[in-house]
């Protein structure tokens, strides 16, 4: 069974920084492309940023590019996220999801309980 464990949010100012940990199990993460979605109050799923099984390749929102940093180490089972020059628009839940997709379901699995990021002054 998949299971994908977010960790890192918190409470964080505008233009602060915040690195996201989503720990995996279940599966072999080393063969998984691997995807973040947020969640923004009142609003459904928006797919984020994802990252290639081996890490070469990474694709971002046109709102987060530039800004955030997807990257995994296959040897801890562990993909991150790296949230800089953070917005109040950031605000959300963020979950990560074993597989490739820009809306989950289908190819994407394990959409566990999330990390809350909120960016306020």
């Amino acid at each position: 069974e998949v299971e994908l464990v977010e960790s890192g949010g918190g409470l964080v100012q505008p233009g602060g920084s915040l690195k996201l940990s989503c720990a995996t199990s279940g599966f072999t993460f080393s063969d998984a492309a691997m995807t973040w979605f947020r969640q923004a109050p009142g609003k459904g799923l928006e797919w984020v940023s994802s990252i290639t099984w081996s890490g070469d390749r990474t694709y971002y929102a046109q709102s987060v590019r530039g800004r955030f940093t997807i990257s995994r180490d296959n040897a801890k089972d562990t993909l991150y996220l790296q949230l800089n020059s953070l917005k109040t628009e950031d605000t959300a839940v963020y979950y990560c999801v074993k597989g490739y997709c820009k809306s989950y379901g289908g190819s994407c699995e394990g959409l566990g309980q999330g990390t809350q990021v909120t960016v306020s002054s």
